[in-house]
């Protein structure tokens, strides 16, 4: 399908306020899932991201949360965590049915609030009630561009969306990504309609078009991004509207420090496809999950290596998709 949900045990569901031009992501695995994170942003807007260090009790996550709405966003995750909670899944610490689990739900957030839409919500937010609707969407299926947490996003001047990409290896490995894209960066070349991630699309994918053979670019030319150095002054809204929400997933067994080099392996996939990132404006974050099918002991850092360059690449797909079907 070219789905995130291609690597066995995942599901992608996504809810949005038509109003408030805004949404939920939520990705949730089967079983419980090893999980990792790797921020590159200087902006960044989590939850529960420090329980995830491989040297934490926690080792799996029950589902990872992306929302627009900046700070109110992370109330989403209450609301799936109250879900699950209700349906007894998550971690028992003490397994007494008097005793509520506790529903790991790490979640970031973007900035969409001055995107467009009425969020003139006051002490309702509608963010807690999009979470439990998206967890009651999942499905191994699902939309790509403005859905979800890309519902209200902008990518560089132009549409930002939800976009997802897989890959599947002669060998059995399944990887996929999952990006909300709401970047400051362009995701096209400068003067072009090339995605920047060009070299990495698989059968014309976003579109299929290709730079001309004499394109040239000049260093400090950000193209369509929320600024740009040639334009002076910078907007000073333009540095603060960004952030790319992403999840990388694999099937392959992965132990919580493996993940980690995963995902720190997939940011270069957001290096790929937008420029400029990883700015003190950013909160580019990206989340990596094993659902722990297929077991692949031989060589391991070799294995590694693979999945987090396959992590990558694939990544810079799904941020051009959801582009792409956003524009469409």
């Amino acid at each position: 399908m070219n789905l995130i949900t291609d690597v066995a045990g995942l599901k992608v569901g996504s809810a949005h306020d038509d109003g408030a031009w805004t949404g939920v992501t939520v990705i949730r695995p089967d079983a419980r899932a090893v999980a990792a994170v790797a921020v590159a942003g200087g902006g960044p807007g989590t939850r529960e991201t420090d329980a995830l260090a491989p040297d934490t009790l926690v080792d799996a996550v029950d589902a990872i949360v992306f929302s627009g709405g900046s700070v109110y966003g992370l109330a989403a995750a209450d609301g799936v965590t109250a879900a699950l909670g209700a349906a007894r899944q998550g971690f028992a610490l003490i397994p007494s049915s008097a005793v509520p689990v506790s529903p790991i739900v790490p979640a970031a957030i973007l900035y969409d609030l001055a995107n467009g839409g009425d969020k003139s919500w006051g002490e309702t937010p509608p963010y807690r009630a999009l979470g439990m609707q998206a967890l009651k969407n999942i499905a191994t299926t699902f939309d790509l561009g403005r859905v979800g947490a890309g519902f209200g996003a902008r990518a560089g001047g132009g549409p930002g969306g939800l976009g997802s990409a897989s890959i599947v290896t002669r060998d059995g490995i399944e990887v996929g990504a999952l990006a909300a894209v709401n970047s400051h960066g362009s995701v096209k070349m400068p003067g072009s309609d090339t995605f920047w991630a060009w070299p990495y699309e698989q059968a014309g994918e976003f579109g299929g078009a290709r730079p001309a053979s004499d394109y040239a670019l000049d260093p400090d030319d950000w193209g369509a991004a929320k600024s740009n150095p040639g334009s002076m002054p910078p907007s000073p809204l333009a540095g603060r509207t960004n952030t790319t929400l992403c999840c990388v997933a694999t099937n392959v067994v992965l132990a919580p420090f493996e993940a980690q080099r995963v995902a720190k392996m997939a940011m270069a996939g957001l290096a790929r496809a937008v420029r400029p990132v990883f700015a003190p404006f950013d909160g580019d974050v990206v989340f990596c999950l094993s659902t722990g099918q297929v077991e692949r002991p031989e060589l391991r850092p070799f294995v590694l290596a693979r999945i987090g360059e396959l992590a990558a690449s694939t990544l810079a797909r799904a941020i051009a998709r959801g582009v792409f079907a956003a524009v469409g």
